[in-house]
């Protein structure tokens, strides 16, 4: 062994431990590594804390390490998931309410009445309906003497002389007209129907069309006149097919507008056959626009409602509106 220029023998090289040193490092790594994720696990933690009190207020950490608190704004109070944006309550679904029931005079229970038929059968009863449906010949007598001397008193209105011979009779020949023209406030639809709901396992489309219907325009008291078609596809019942007119005219025997009076025929249709569809179109002419204003005496107005399946297959609604015909000329 060489000896160095004092005589004196060098140190014994020391090997290096490579292997002891690549350990140590892996060891650091995996010791680093878990100080950061327990470090992320920890600011997850305080951010959830700090959302969960974000109703009271907002913690702020500032860079020196000192918090600093602030009342929560606006864009504190959102949803604090990205997966699921934040929406107004407005925009969220109506929540669908299951129907009570109620007990039937005779002690059977009942699904609650729908907004097209009343308990007792009335369809859409005004305040006076009942009142005149259940008066007595008295009571009758008495209102016909008012409106007797409210159409006495019109006729003077419009500059007429109420006692000469032609008008003499006119304001009692008229308020009996208008109770007519009105009877259908007090008809039953049970009674209308008459139980005559037959079980009959038939799928196919059923149509009656070119019902006539006139009834007074609500808004001038004048009549609007014209055809109904009315179409069905049933379950499992059907009903007689002359029931559909008769419903068709209670509805018409009030004072309507055509659009009112299409949609309530079809939805008492579907309420009483619960059947798979109701379609119901309607072709008339309207006085008040052919004898004033605007004057049109030849336009029509067609008006339409479905229901079910006709709603819901454009194939059956057109096959329907094909039968029917409402695009022909009149």
């Amino acid at each position: 062994m060489p000896r160095s220029e004092s005589g004196d023998a060098p140190p014994p090289l020391i090997p290096k431990k490579r292997h002891n040193l690549e350990t140590s490092s892996v060891t650091t790594s995996s010791s680093d590594d878990s100080s950061r994720r327990r470090k992320r696990k920890d600011r997850r933690s305080r951010k959830n804390r700090e959302e969960g009190h974000a109703n009271d207020e907002a913690i702020v950490v500032t860079t020196n390490g000192d918090h600093a608190t602030l009342r929560p704004g606006t864009f504190d109070k959102r949803r604090g998931s990205v997966s699921k944006a934040a929406r107004d309550p407005r925009d969220e679904p109506p929540v669908k309410k299951n129907l009570k029931k109620t007990a039937a005079p005779n002690g059977t229970v009942r699904a609650a009445p729908s907004p097209i038929i009343d308990d007792d059968g009335l369809s859409r009863p005004s305040r006076g309906t009942r009142e005149r449906r259940e008066e007595s010949p008295e009571q009758a007598a008495k209102r016909l003497e008012r409106m007797r001397g409210a159409v006495r008193t019109l006729l003077e209105c419009v500059g007429e002389d109420v006692d000469r011979e032609g008008l003499l009779d006119t304001p009692d020949r008229y308020a009996k007209a208008m109770l007519d023209f009105t009877k259908g406030y007090g008809q039953d639809i049970e009674d209308v129907v008459n139980g005559a709901l037959f079980q009959e396992y038939h799928s196919e489309m059923v149509i009656v069309k070119d019902i006539d219907i006139s009834s007074l325009c609500e808004h001038h008291l004048v009549p609007f006149i014209g055809k109904m078609h009315i179409g069905y596809i049933p379950r499992d019942t059907v009903i007689g097919l002359s029931k559909l007119p008769r419903i068709a005219e209670m509805f018409s025997r009030r004072l309507q507008v055509q659009e009112r009076l299409t949609k309530e025929v079809a939805n008492a249709i579907m309420e009483i056959l619960k059947p798979q569809g109701v379609a119901v179109v309607m072709e008339s002419r309207h006085l008040c626009m052919a004898m004033r204003g605007v004057q049109q005496t030849t336009a029509s107005t067609i008006t339409s409602c479905v229901l079910g399946c006709f709603e819901r297959k454009s194939k059956t609604r057109n096959e329907f509106l094909s039968l029917v015909g409402v695009s022909r000329s009149s």
